[in-house]
């Protein structure tokens, strides 16, 4: 079944300033038609071309993206509460966390093409695309979702069009996704060394950015991305396995 959002971009990018296609795109995503559009429009609006207000405050997603953010975690949690009533808390904590992580947002918000419709003017680089402005620009748009049209109806977008539709809770149960405990293993196993390292500590928006590399015999091999050191080193191990072609 077709994304929405591959239904979405045939009208908007040909005119994304018009209001009407943008009411439409998000009756679409929604099933019902946004009542505060200019919500919308801000989850849409990158750091790099947001507006630059009093006291120096850019106009951009990344409060939405915070609000949008402890929205999904909520709701999954609740979710999981209740579909896994004899599950200890160790076992809901890793599922909504895989279902949370940023990988796992930023593939799916790969997957539906919000960048379609963000609005990204330069100032941003490849490296930032795959690290975050996917997985971000999803939670900006629960945000906003959430501020409009209320708690219940957040709820419903993401267990009937975010979760249902996009996961196998089985396979995510059953997945393996410590990348890091991985590659440890090969390099052990091919008699290999390995080791991580934190580079970059970009404090620049509202919140760390950690750059993480790793070196596998003293080659750098991978660099990956997170908002704390742990993501950093699974993201760049994850990056290397793929590289060295193990996944």
């Amino acid at each position: 079944m077709p994304s929405p959002w591959r239904k979405i971009s045939s009208f908007i990018l040909p005119s994304k300033g018009s209001d009407a296609n943008l009411k439409k795109a998000f009756r679409i995503l929604m099933g019902s038609s946004p009542g505060n559009l200019n919500l919308y429009k801000l989850a849409l609006t990158h750091s790099s071309s947001a507006k630059v207000m009093e006291n120096d405050f850019r106009l951009s997603n990344e409060r939405l993206e915070y609000l949008g953010d402890a929205i999904l975690s909520a709701v999954i949690a609740d979710y999981l509460f209740k579909k896994y009533p004899f599950k200890d808390e160790g076992f809901l904590t890793e599922v909504r966390s895989r279902l949370v992580s940023r990988d796992s947002l930023n593939s799916l918000g790969r997957k539906l093409g919000v960048m379609q419709l963000a609005k990204i003017e330069g100032g941003i680089n490849e490296r930032q695309i795959y690290s975050s402005v996917f997985g971000n620009t999803l939670e900006a748009i629960v945000g906003a979702i959430y501020l409009d049209k209320g708690f219940k109806f957040a709820t419903k977008f993401i267990i009937n069009k975010l979760i249902t539709p996009n996961f196998d809770l089985a396979d995510v149960i059953n997945s393996t996704n410590n990348y890091k405990s991985m590659l440890i293993e090969w390099c052990q196993a091919n008699d290999k060394a390995v080791t991580f390292k934190i580079v970059n500590i970009d404090s620049s928006r509202n919140f760390k950015e950690f750059t993480a590399v790793v070196f596998v015999d003293e080659d750098e091999v991978g660099q990956g991305y997170g908002h704390n050191k742990k993501k950093a080193e699974q993201d760049a191990a994850f990056k290397t396995l793929e590289i060295l072609k193990i996944l």
